[in-house]
């Protein structure tokens, strides 16, 4: 004998496609894609610069040649403090190639140059002693110099293959005429790439 299978129906209730966590979902998933803009557009606007360093003015620490990103947001945040190596334009001239130099003396500091070594505010600094080679030319800084309010005295490591602040031509470097700070240098002809230790 044959039993008769019972007709069994089964409802299956259609899932709801809008869900609260397919809602947390898209929402996580826009939040982190907002996010990911707005680091991208930071990360642009704060380092999307590289200069091309010409001449051996800046050597050892970057050779003739060197690429180097510029940090442009680091500046309006904090300003340039002394040791920074930085990139300008002279006197704001755009028509000029970038200068790569390094601040030796800030706003308020009374700079010279004496017997070939640097003095600030009437002491001879720790890095001229040990680091640089004594300058032949002291330029305008021969006589004592007062920094007003932005204004920074800068000079290349490279001493005696430098025109910087010593250089009538260039003088005195104020903030306006700053681009940034050397942040990170690529590889070159003269040596590696690697982070810029002020």
């Amino acid at each position: 004998m044959f039993r008769k299978k019972k007709n069994t129906f089964t409802f299956h209730q259609k899932k709801k496609i809008i869900t609260p966590k397919f809602i947390q979902e898209i929402f996580s998933w826009i939040m982190v894609s907002v996010l990911a803009v707005f680091m991208a557009f930071v990360i642009v606007t704060a380092f999307g610069m590289q200069v091309k360093v010409i001449g051996d003015s800046m050597e050892p620490t970057i050779g003739n040649g060197q690429g180097v990103l510029v940090n442009r947001l680091v500046f309006k945040l904090f300003g340039p403090k002394e040791g920074d190596v930085v990139i300008f334009l002279p006197n704001g001239n755009t028509n000029s190639h970038y200068y790569v130099k390094r601040v030796v003396a800030c706003p308020g500091d009374k700079v010279q140059i004496i017997d070939g070594s640097l003095y600030v505010n009437g002491q001879q600094t720790e890095s001229e002693k040990d680091e640089y080679d004594k300058m032949e030319d002291a330029g305008i800084a021969a006589s004592e110099l007062k920094l007003g309010s932005g204004e920074y005295f800068l000079l290349g490591d490279n001493r005696n293959s430098s025109e910087d602040s010593r250089s009538a031509n260039i003088g005195v470097v104020t903030t306006k005429m700053m681009v940034g700070k050397a942040w990170f240098k690529l590889g070159g002809q003269q040596g590696s790439g690697g982070f810029i230790l002020n």
